[in-house]
């Protein structure tokens, strides 16, 4: 299943991807995560529905994981962790398909791109084993984990970098496991204005999705709706040389196999 969300004449609506089609689904009136933690069933619940896609769900929180894909690490030159880099983006920051990523440039002039495969939980999971964790993953979308890399290198910590208003695109449909296949073995890239500049394989997670899971819910509740990002691969823009970084005028892509692209323009605040 494809599952969505989106602005309809009667107000956000999660919707069910058939085709070219968007049928509504029920229950209505819900955001995904309430729906999770309510245990009700996903279903089509009426006809054809048409609108602007907004990120399928907007999460109580937002786990992330940095340095995680043994390429990345090569061209950052950092020390291979030996356990997840855990820190956070605000809910705030979320946006969705096809809405502007907003840059200050009068606060950062170094943003960069970094797709990522996010984990949709399902139920509420505390202290769940490897072998059990991805039983609590509803599904998968694409992320942009956009970040303002002055701020994050100067604070000394990347929340605040991380977690600028639109800098944390999710979309455009969360898949369910079933429909996706194994998520250790997907491809995932991004373009910016149409150029390649990441290209690598969920194969090169250090800490692979089951891990993950573990290890955050060793460490504090994860509930229904929250999203883990589970880190970026090689070709992020800080780390070229020289380094290129993201402007007014930008479109950016993400894409994840199985799942689609997540396509944002980038504008100046005004």
């Amino acid at each position: 299943m494809r599952i969505g969300r989106m602005n309809t004449e009667n107000g956000p609506q999660l919707v069910i991807q058939d085709g070219e089609r968007w049928l509504a689904a029920a229950p209505a009136g819900y955001g995904l995560p309430q729906v999770l933690a309510s245990g009700a069933t996903i279903a089509p619940n009426g006809g054809e529905v048409t609108g602007e896609l907004l990120a399928p769900l907007v999460p109580g929180k937002i786990v992330a994981i940095g340095l995680n894909y043994m390429d990345h690490v090569r061209e950052s030159k950092m020390e291979v962790p030996t356990s997840p880099l855990v820190f956070t983006k605000f809910p705030s920051s979320v946006t969705g398909p096809g809405a502007d990523v907003v840059i200050d440039e009068a606060r950062t002039q170094r943003v960069d791109w970094e797709v990522e495969l996010a984990l949709v939980i399902g139920k509420t999971t505390r202290n769940v084993s490897v072998e059990d964790a991805l039983d609590s993953v509803f599904g998968y979308t694409v992320a942009n984990d956009v970040s303002a890399r002055d701020m994050q290198f100067g604070d000394g910590q990347w929340v605040r970098g991380k977690s600028q208003d639109t800098f944390c695109p999710l979309g455009p449909v969360v898949v369910t496991p079933d429909e996706l296949g194994n998520p250790g073995e997907l491809n995932l890239s991004t373009r910016v204005n149409g150029v390649a500049m990441q290209d690598s394989n969920t194969r090169e997670l250090i800490f692979g999705l089951a891990e993950l899971v573990a290890y955050c819910s060793e460490n504090f509740t994860l509930e229904p709706g929250d999203v883990i990002l589970t880190g970026t691969p090689w070709g992020c823009g800080e780390f070229m040389t020289p380094p290129v970084h993201l402007h007014p005028g930008d479109l950016v892509e993400c894409e994840i196999e199985g799942i689609g692209v997540l396509a944002n323009p980038v504008v100046a605040a005004s």
